[in-house]
């Protein structure tokens, strides 16, 4: 008997035109210190040294943080530029189709959850005014005052990570597996654990590598960016 039904999103490329989390630094630091865009060159090292695999997707997003926000941010300013960033994803960086999607599943009585490797404390501002229900995504430390520290609190939402995160969120909601129907949507291959778990897996936007997998395990195939 099935008393849950979850549409479970990935956030950028799936939902977004373009990845989030560079753009958003770049406006968060236009807000709060200006000075700090000169270290995007900087940045951009750190970006190529993740390219060179010479550092994991986990330290690429707290070094760059670090840079471009500081290693800490007050919880009132990060509320402040999270708002002010989804409100301009949500006005014209969201596709066409994401958005129609969005609003059959929650006609048919889908609760929608968006299941990010971004920072939650950005991508649950893109959610909520996208009328998502939930957010799962990489957490962030958090010092006095709930000031965002750059690091990383447990594991970086992405990969088998994500699954994971999923389920412990389902445990802490108190819904059962066996007892759900999930709709899981994403652009690349490093979610296929969770197009596997899902009971209806949808590849958006699929790159290469997710759309030969996609062929293969027979997951419906959509194309947003038209």
């Amino acid at each position: 008997m099935t008393t849950h039904k979850l549409a479970i999103y990935d956030m950028d490329r799936t939902i977004t035109h373009l990845p989030t989390w560079t753009p958003f630094l770049i406006a968060a630091a236009r807000t709060l210190a200006p000075w700090r865009l000169a270290l995007l060159p900087v940045a951009g090292l750190a970006g190529l040294a993740y390219t060179a695999r010479l550092i994991d997707r986990a330290r690429l997003k707290q070094w760059t943080q670090a840079m471009l926000l500081g290693r800490s941010l007050r919880a009132d300013d990060a509320a402040r530029v999270a708002d002010d960033f989804a409100a301009r994803v949500v006005a014209s960086g969201v596709f066409a189709g994401a958005r129609a999607q969005i609003e059959a599943d929650r006609a048919a009585g889908y609760r929608l959850v968006m299941a990010t490797a971004s920072y939650r404390f950005y991508a649950g501002a893109i959610a909520a005014q996208l009328g998502f229900d939930d957010t799962i995504g990489t957490e962030t430390m958090t010092g006095a005052e709930n000031a965002i520290v750059a690091r990383i609190a447990g594991e970086n939402c992405y990969g088998p990570v994500k699954l994971r995160m999923i389920e412990d969120w389902m445990r802490g909601q108190a819904i059962g597996r066996k007892t759900s129907h999930i709709r899981f949507y994403s652009d690349h291959v490093s979610d296929a654990p969770v197009l596997e778990w899902a009971d209806e897996a949808f590849a958006v936007n699929a790159h290469g590598p997710l759309r030969s997998l996609a062929s293969k395990r027979g997951w419906t195939v959509l194309d947003w960016e038209r």
